[in-house]
């Protein structure tokens, strides 16, 4: 029996590419015959609307077929679960109020594992080779949550002059998640809406090189303006223009991601 992955895309500084890269490595997985379940942990929804235009995921947070309701109520999240249009690819869609899971939490027993314990069930069954949780940009007791329901860490950052800021302080704070779950780690950084033509891109990569300890995945995301027709089009870019760079590069993340979780996968 397989066990199953699962995978956080975190950083707390807003426009990493963190929901466009969790759906298009989801995707790329979804192709090559991984089954994958996406779990939308932001309430901004952009997983969700990577999958299904914006009526269809207010009907599903309008019927309470989403993230927020099944973990507040504390249940099996399997419950929850809803197919997309994909071959091997399924979600569990997130819900506006999201904004107010903080405080709905903060008086559970046990909060910090919530998730990890809705998702038990879905793990132990081995139906889906990989989870993809898509994490809000915060640090805060949700995240946490995201975080200790996870085996690795992916960490999404712009190639921007403030693309790294922050940084440091979210990886002190995985590693005070660490200490709650020793067996979390930090799979890499991967480097998005990269432009060769930029000095700070190269700057930016140079310094991730620099940091110890981590990751730098070979796999860069470009500038792609398919990409933005893509999310116009409620799809993720893989299969939107599976022939264009940007979803040729994110087939190659996903592979470098499947070869780097190989430790944690048995069949």
């Amino acid at each position: 029996m397989k066990n199953t992955v699962t995978i956080c895309f975190t950083n707390n500084k807003g426009g990493s590419g963190k929901s466009t890269t969790c759906s298009n490595v989801g995707a790329a997985m979804a192709r090559t015959g991984r089954k994958v379940l996406l779990v939308d942990g932001d309430m901004q929804l952009n997983l969700s609307l990577s999958f299904f235009t914006e009526e269809e995921v207010l009907s599903m947070a309008e019927n309470q077929k989403n993230l927020y309701y099944g973990v507040t109520r504390q249940e099996d999240l399997s419950d929850y679960i809803v197919h997309t249009r994909y071959d091997n690819l399924d979600l569990i869609p997130s819900s506006t109020l999201m904004s107010s899971i903080e405080y709905e939490l903060f008086t559970k027993w046990q909060r910090e594992f919530i998730l990890r314990k809705g998702l038990q069930k879905i793990k132990e069954s081995g139906e889906y080779d990989f989870i993809l949780i898509d994490a809000p940009p915060t640090l805060g007791g949700w995240v946490m949550n995201i975080l200790c329901a996870s085996d690795y860490v992916l960490v999404p950052v712009e190639a921007s002059p403030w693309g790294m800021f922050g940084l440091a302080n979210m990886f002190d704070f995985l590693n005070h998640v660490r200490e709650l779950v020793p067996s979390l780690e930090v799979m890499g950084i991967v480097v998005t809406k990269a432009d060769g033509r930029k000095g700070y891109f190269r700057q930016t990569m140079e310094t991730l090189r620099d940091m110890e300890g981590i990751r730098l995945m070979e796999s860069v995301i470009r500038v792609d303006s398919n990409i933005e027709w893509a999310q116009d089009n409620s799809a993720p870019v893989v299969e939107y223009k599976h022939s264009s760079r940007s979803a040729k590069e994110y087939t190659a993340l996903a592979e470098e991601v499947i070869r780097n979780a190989g430790g944690k996968r048995e069949y």
